[in-house]
């Protein structure tokens, strides 16, 4: 086993999968470790039909937007690429089963992963970057939203597409709104002022009990990232990891405690509601007009204005304070294209479907078809487009919000080889701050202390 194929196990365990042993062998032209990528010849040259193995993550609405959009690239390309969607469960459930066909090496041609994924998949060494095909095309990046392509740029490279990004936007029942003589159209803007709409928007039954909350989201490390990053500082260190490696997590900063004890002093209040980590449960509250302000994705706000028997209404993520200078960092996953144990075809073809993906008709249907932000910023021009967003007027918060930030270190997002440890470890954090364990400070103190050895280890192990 060579030197980087024992650090490469090394890295899986550290990101929570122990494996046997890895190869970093490769067939082909265009492999990870040269960082090169095979031109339009190599599918020219190519015997029959070129398959591209695509994993994915994609469920319900999602899963047949992209079928519809793979049905499209396959008979533009009859005959020449085929590619074959394999759906491999959860975000979650995909990166685990792409540790694990590494050391297999069996692993997919092309492979969906979350943003949190994004440290580990640089430094596995096992894909060809996206800016290696970008330059071996000269291919314009200009049209791809620029805080999109923040968070996958690193080192001034673009690491993998983006394709699926959403952002986060506080959700509104409008119904409670006005009842309780609140104006909609002036939503909260800050915690404090959150927290104050929630104390009016709960409301209790003659017998004591909650009707509905004013407040309520999943216990989701996701979220205080994004408060993090709304209030202009940083997740993790090294500029959160985007000048070099990051070696800790600042997450237990006063603004990372100030955002958990807030939500944990209005869930202690009685002015939001705690459903625990599952967001569908957060979900289901929100819709059934249990919750009058949630925070989410724009993933679900097409299926939030169809199932609620109340107006919706979207308004920007909260800040901490009206001093925050930050904005929202991008969530969602993006497209790596695998270069060892792959042929030069198969790693064009891959990035040929990339690009398809990429183009604004494309990310139009994708759009329209799912809630996601649209990658390509011409998507927003489509007639189509257009159509569905005076449909959906709610997104246009997300795309004022987009277009406001500033692309930053903090509103770039955190690169840790470890970041869903870390994202987990936060949640435990609020936990124990709401069932009043711990003081938000030293709940998110000891889950950065927990996380060290962890982050330690996996940045030993790549080196």
């Amino acid at each position: 086993m060579s030197k980087w194929s024992l650090r490469l196990a090394a890295a899986l365990a550290a990101a929570g999968l122990a494996l046997t042993a890895c190869s970093s062998s490769s067939s082909g032209s265009g492999s990870a470790a040269d960082g090169t990528a095979p031109g339009p010849q190599a599918l020219d040259q190519a015997q029959g039909v070129t398959t591209v193995t695509f994993w994915h993550a994609m469920t319900g609405q999602n899963a047949t937007a992209l079928t519809s959009l793979v049905n499209a690239f396959n008979a533009a390309h009859q005959g020449k690429i085929e590619v074959k969607p394999l759906f491999q469960g959860s975000y979650d459930d995909v990166i685990a089963k792409y540790k694990a066909s590494v050391q297999q090496k069996a692993t997919p041609s092309l492979v969906q992963v979350y943003d949190i994924g994004t440290r580990f998949m640089i430094d596995s060494r096992q894909t060809v970057p996206a800016q290696a095909f970008v330059d071996k095309d000269s291919y314009a990046l200009d049209d791809i939203e620029p805080n999109i392509r923040n968070y996958y740029t690193v080192g001034g490279k673009l690491a993998s597409m983006p394709f699926n990004s959403s952002m986060p936007l506080l959700y509104l029942n409008t119904d409670a709104f006005r009842e309780a003589g609140l104006d909609p159209a002036k939503p909260p803007r800050t915690l404090a002022e959150l927290g104050e709409a929630a104390k009016k928007l709960t409301t209790k039954d003659a017998s004591g009990q909650t009707v509905r909350y004013g407040f309520g989201a999943a216990v989701y490390g996701w979220f205080v990232e994004e408060l993090i990053a709304e209030s202009g500082t940083l997740y993790c260190d090294q500029d959160n990891g985007r000048t070099q490696k990051a070696g800790k997590v600042l997450f237990d900063s006063a603004q990372g405690a100030q955002a958990v004890q807030w939500w944990a002093d209005l869930v202690k209040g009685g002015y939001a509601a705690n459903t625990g980590r599952v967001p569908a449960d957060a979900q289901a509250a929100f819709k059934a007009g249990k919750v009058a302000m949630h925070l989410e994705s724009t993933g679900v706000l097409r299926g939030y204005t169809e199932a609620a028997k109340f107006t919706v209404a979207t308004a920007p993520y909260p800040r901490l304070t009206d001093a925050g200078q930050g904005g929202p960092a991008i969530g969602g996953a993006s497209l790596w294209i695998d270069g060892p144990g792959h042929s030069a075809a198969e790693q064009r073809a891959s990035w040929e479907f990339v690009k398809f993906l990429s183009e604004p008709a494309q990310q139009a249907a994708w759009h329209t078809g799912t809630g996601y932000f649209p990658v390509n910023r011409k998507a927003l021009d489509d007639p189509k487009d257009k159509e569905w967003l005076a449909k959906y007027p709610q997104f246009q918060t997300a795309i004022d919000e987009l277009h406001a930030t500033k692309p930053t270190p903090a509103t770039a997002g955190c690169l840790l080889g470890v970041m869903p440890q870390a994202r987990k470890n936060v949640e435990t954090a609020i936990e124990q701050t709401v069932s009043g364990a711990k003081t938000a400070q030293q709940a998110l103190s000891d889950a950065a202390k927990d996380l060290q050895p962890a982050i330690d280890s996996y940045n030993s192990s790549v080196g």
